[in-house]
Formats: C-alpha cells, sequence, structure tokens
C-alpha cells in the first residue's frame, strides 16, 4: 500500500492517534437505478465514451496505487451484470460485487460488514462519478493519517438561498464559507463504524451522505475537506450523460515516461514499428527515436516510397514488406496528412477529395489493414489530431473535420478492438515546427511552436504505455523553444502541405 505521511499546513486534531490501517479500500457505491434518467437499467450501467459509467469510475480505483482493494455495492437485480463488467476489464482489485440496500445508509451498513473488523482505510463513492481524478484519490488518503474522516467539496460558483414552504427567500448565505459536496468520502474504518452505531439508537436517523453521519453522530470528529474539481459531476439527469460523455472525449491522458534510455532499449528492441508518413516531421523523428532504441522501424511516405494512405494495396503492401522481415508488427502509426487552406465554398472538388481521402480515408484504410497484424501482438495503433478538432476553425474546415472524426474513430475502435487486446490513441500536439506547418503558415516565432522531435518523443511514450482510446495532449514545456523550419513557401494559401 503507497501512501504519503505528509501533511498540509491546516490545523488538525491536537495529539491524534497514530493510525496503521492495514489496507484502503475503496468501495463504489451503485445502488443507483436511474429513474431521473428514464432508463430502464441503472444509471450506473448506462454507456458513456464506449463503456459503462461503472467501468470508467472502477478504473481510477484500479490504477490508483493508494488503493489495496475495491467492493461494489450494486442495485439489486444487476450483480451479475457488475461481475460481467469487471471480468471483462480484468479488475484485479476488485474483491466483492454485492447487492447494496434500498437507501444510502442501508449500503454503508452492508460495505462496513463487506469490510471486516480490522482497522483500514474506506472510501466511499459514487459509482456516478466516473471523472473522479486520482489527484482526489491520492489526497483522500494522505489526509487520513491526519484526520479521521475527509471530505471531498468544490467552491460554489453560485449564490445559495434559503427557501421557505412557500419558496419565499429566508436567508442567503454567505457564499465564500458555502461548498458543493462530491465523492469520494473517506474515514479511518473506526470511526465510520462508531458514526453509525451512534446512528443505530435514533429513530429519525437520516441522512444523505456518510460525512453527515459523522458529523451529527460524532460533532467533535474534525472532518478536513480537500478541493474537488469541477470535472467530478455526478451522472444523474439526461444533460448528464452528453457532459460526461464530452468531458472523457476532451480529457487528456498523460503517458508514463521511462526512467532512462536503458528502459527504453529494454521496451522496444525487437519491436516493430510502420510509420505511414515517416520522411518527415513528426514521423521522421519518431522513426529516428525508435531506431536509436532498438526497434524495427519501417518508414512509408507518397515522397520516399510511393505509399499513398488512401490507396488499400499500398497499405497492404507496406505492412507486408515490415511483416516478411521481421516476422511481427507491434506498432503502427499515420503521422501521414494534408493542411488545405481555404474557404470551403471556395475549394474545387479535386482538392476536397484529396485532402478528405489522406485525412480521413487514409488511417481508416490503414486500421483496417493493420488490425490483423496487431491482434498477434496485441499491439497498438497511434493516429494524430490537432487542436482544431475542439472547435473547427475559419478557411480550413474540412481540415479541421477530419481531424475531430480521427478522435472519435480512435475512441470507437479501442471499444471495438479491446476484446483482442489491441490498443488505439491519438496524438493531440500544440502547433508543432513541421515541414507540413510552414508550407501552410510560412515562417513563425520560433519560442510559439513545439518542436518536431517533443512530440516523437511523447509518441514513443504512448506506444510503449498501457493506454487506449485516450487523446494525449502533447504541449511545449516552460520556457520550450522549437526548432525552426525552413520556409518552403511564402505563401499562405498557395499549396497544400504534404506530410507522406
Amino acid at each position: 500500500m503507497t501512501q504519503d505521511h505528509t501533511t498540509g499546513p491546516d490545523a488538525a486534531p491536537e495529539n491524534p492517534a497514530p493510525w496503521r490501517p492495514s489496507r484502503t479500500v475503496a468501495v463504489v457505491l451503485a445502488g443507483g437505478t436511474g429513474t431521473r434518467l428514464g432508463l430502464g437499467i441503472p444509471k450506473q450501467l448506462l454507456k458513456i465514451a464506449g463503456k459503462p459509467i461503472i467501468e470508467h469510475t472502477l478504473a481510477v480505483f484500479e490504477a490508483a496505487p493508494e488503493i489495496d482493494e475495491i467492493i461494489v455495492l450494486m442495485a439489486p437485480g444487476h450483480v451479475a451484470d457488475a461481475r460481467q463488467i469487471v471480468e471483462k476489464a480484468g479488475f484485479r482489485k476488485v474483491t466483492k460485487v454485492i447487492e447494496g440496500g434500498d437507501t444510502r445508509n442501508a449500503t454503508t451498513r452492508i460495505a462496513l460488514d463487506a469490510v471486516g473488523p480490522e482497522d483500514c482505510n474506506i472510501l466511499f463513492h459514487d459509482a456516478v462519478r466516473p471523472l473522479v481524478s486520482s489527484r482526489i484519490v491520492r489526497e483522500c488518503v494522505n489526509a487520513l493519517w491526519t484526520y479521521s474522516a475527509v471530505d471531498v467539496a468544490i467552491p460554489s460558483a453560485d449564490t445559495i438561498i434559503q427557501v421557505d414552504e412557500n419558496d419565499c427567500i429566508t436567508d442567503i448565505p454567505v457564499r465564500s464559507s458555502l461548498r458543493r459536496g462530491q465523492t469520494p468520502q473517506a474515514f479511518r474504518s473506526g470511526t465510520i463504524r462508531e458514526a453509525y452505531r451512534h446512528a443505530e439508537g435514533d429513530p429519525n436517523f437520516a441522512a444523505t451522505d456518510d460525512c453527515g453521519v459523522v458529523l451529527r453522530y460524532l460533532p467533535h470528529t474534525p472532518i478536513k475537506v480537500i478541493d474537488g474539481s469541477d470535472e467530478n459531476i455526478k451522472v444523474t439527469h439526461p444533460v448528464d450523460v452528453h457532459l460526461a460523455d464530452k468531458l472523457f472525449q476532451l480529457a487528456a491522458a498523460q503517458p508514463p515516461r521511462l526512467a532512462d534510455h536503458r528502459s527504453y532499449r529494454e521496451e522496444l528492441t525487437g519491436r516493430t514499428m510502420v510509420i505511414f508518413g515517416g520522411s518527415y516531421g513528426i514521423g521522421h523523428d519518431l522513426a529516428e527515436l525508435a531506431s536509436r532504441y532498438g526497434a524495427q522501424v519501417f518508414p512509408f511516405s507518397r515522397s520516399s516510397t510511393g505509399t499513398h494512405v488512401e490507396r488499400p494495396e499500398d497499405v497492404e503492401a507496406a505492412l507486408k514488406t515490415a511483416f516478411e522481415a521481421t516476422g511481427r508488427i507491434d506498432h503502427v502509426v499515420v503521422t501521414a496528412g494534408i493542411l488545405e487552406r481555404g474557404a470551403l465554398a471556395e475549394m474545387d472538388e479535386e482538392t476536397m477529395d484529396r485532402l478528405l481521402q489522406v485525412n480521413f480515408v487514409g488511417p481508416v484504410t490503414v486500421a483496417r489493414q493493420a488490425l490483423p497484424y496487431l491482434q498477434q501482438t496485441r499491439g497498438q495503433l497511434l493516429l494524430y489530431t490537432s487542436s482544431s478538432y475542439t472547435r473547427g476553425r475559419a478557411r480550413y474546415a474540412l481540415y479541421s473535420a477530419t481531424k475531430a472524426a480521427l478522435v472519435n474513430l480512435t475512441q470507437a475502435l479501442a471499444d471495438e478492438w479491446a476484446e483482442d487486446g489491441v490498443r488505439v490513441n491519438c496524438i493531440n500536439p500544440e502547433r508543432t515546427a513541421t515541414p507540413m506547418r510552414t508550407r501552410a503558415f510560412g515562417e513563425e516565432p520560433e519560442h510559439t511552436l513545439l518542436s518536431a522531435e517533443a512530440v516523437a518523443q511523447a509518441s514513443l511514450d504512448v506506444l510503449i504505455s498501457e493506454l487506449t482510446g485516450q487523446v494525449i495532449d502533447v504541449r511545449r514545456a516552460p520556457g520550450e523553444a522549437a526548432q525552426a523550419v525552413p520556409t518552403q513557401t511564402t505563401s499562405t494559401d498557395a499549396a497544400p502541405a504534404v506530410v507522406g
């Protein structure tokens, strides 16, 4: 169990008792029925971003090094569904999937019995908060070294009013002291058990959350509040489904960096990488970098090998060449693309067709052809988008549209190919110093551009990671200056910029 004993400068309880928990247990509360969403299934089983909501939630705790065990409390009649999700996803920390109670408090009591009598840390989390961050989980667990109860909350951006039975305002509390509660809520096991023991003797007991039980029945127990996040929303109403789905789409994962060159060589030696668009810019730098670490790299492009990514016969021949030479293909990368600028109404049919073919049909063609090879190695397909995928921009509408399509393609294929163990990710680089960009925009101040080498390094980190279905933002580090790219043409609209 990995935990940080450091605490912040906040006032802590006087002379806190030494705390030596046996383990840290995440209790995922999935008892909702989806009534407010108007569903025929519990809302935690609803799919967003290609997976059931509860699967996204469990994945956060599965990946958190602070968490040793996960217990799922599921809505009555749907325990088998939850167990199937756990089994399919391969969650190793989940030890129990059991039926919850009729109320939130009843479910907590069942969870406490399932955890057992040992002293441990317990985190209660709503299954329908799938966007909880690893930072929140970590800070909850860390706070339990000092406090025996921990809540998560965010400041209220709205003025809160109190009303009477006639909906007339009776009070307007000072907003600076108000917070909006979230989960997880974390406790030392003895504290939450003691609070519920006191509650059992109260015939008027009712509470909507577990910190409320501690506050009412153990009023002298400080409850530490740590910062939540605006993204940690609870999927309750129909609009929440759309918001959560969009937040997952926009969320950017961060691939882990290996410690040294030797680690990269150990990961890449003996692997085969095929790069479509490997002659210039990011593709070229990735090929050079992977080769230095021992990978067998096969770069293909329109200019160097006559390979057109939109032509199935060209893609098939390229993949066959790499496979026959090495007997395997572990990574397939598509950096090939065209950046055409100009008003849509002024574009000719040939230009529009070329842009759509290279930027979208090409990656689709590569994906279809590469799958049989990647299934054998449980490898990865890596695509590239641009920051314009979140909002189309004037004078390169089709380019923006194709880049948005690649994000959706990434997330869909990651779900579609999960059973085969094939991963699919997408790199979203900041404006990058490449020949393609220079031909489209001319010379730009080098301090405003990301270097192609930095994008190549990030791409390599993603390729050797276990990430899938992710859009990975790549941004310049503070003070980093990209390498300048020689200008090919000074006209920003004169000619298409082509890679591969």
